[in-house]
């Protein structure tokens, strides 16, 4: 236990990761499985990422950190993240599975460069509200939504279709 923690000041991020991992056992448990050390170790290098990661870059990452650890135990333990509500699956046009933690987290909106694939997050009322009314005349109450704009990012260093080079 750290000084912080022991006098009640425990920082944001850790305080994230205790609540996820309760969260995660609670799931568990209610699915008759077991925790172990390396799907403690994959939620907390998947909180610790704040990108949209697939299995296969996460596994990479992980693997720098615990060489033993599988890409199939990754795989299945996004899986449980994701049905347990700590992460969320995306699907981009890029062709893989993209997991973002979705834990303690305000809904938001993707927009995707379609040079160099960047995801930026972003939140906006108004988009929020005319999705609602126009469910709403079409006679729906929305449950869920995610909402992904394509285009191309001109002021951003990296990307290969910045014409300010």
């Amino acid at each position: 236990m750290s000084l912080f923690s022991y006098y009640g000041f425990m920082s944001l991020q850790q305080k994230e990761l205790e609540q996820a991992t309760e969260k995660f056992v609670h799931y568990l448990k209610s699915q008759k499985l077991k925790l172990t050390q390396q799907r403690l170790e994959v939620l907390e290098h998947f909180l610790g990422t704040r990108e949209h990661v697939s299995a296969d870059e996460l596994y990479q990452e992980l693997r720098e950190v615990n060489p033993k650890i599988g890409f199939s135990t990754v795989y299945r333990t996004l899986k449980l993240l994701s049905d347990s509500g700590i992460a969320k699956e995306n699907y981009f046009r890029d062709g893989f599975t993209r997991y973002e933690n979705d834990f303690n987290r305000d809904h938001h909106d993707h927009i995707i460069c379609t040079d160099c694939n960047e995801i930026f997050e972003f939140e906006n009322r108004e988009i929020e509200e005319l999705q609602c009314m126009v469910a709403k005349n079409l006679g729906f109450k929305i449950v869920d939504h995610q909402l992904e704009i394509y285009a191309k990012c001109n002021k951003f260093p990296n990307c290969p279709n910045n014409k300010e080079k």
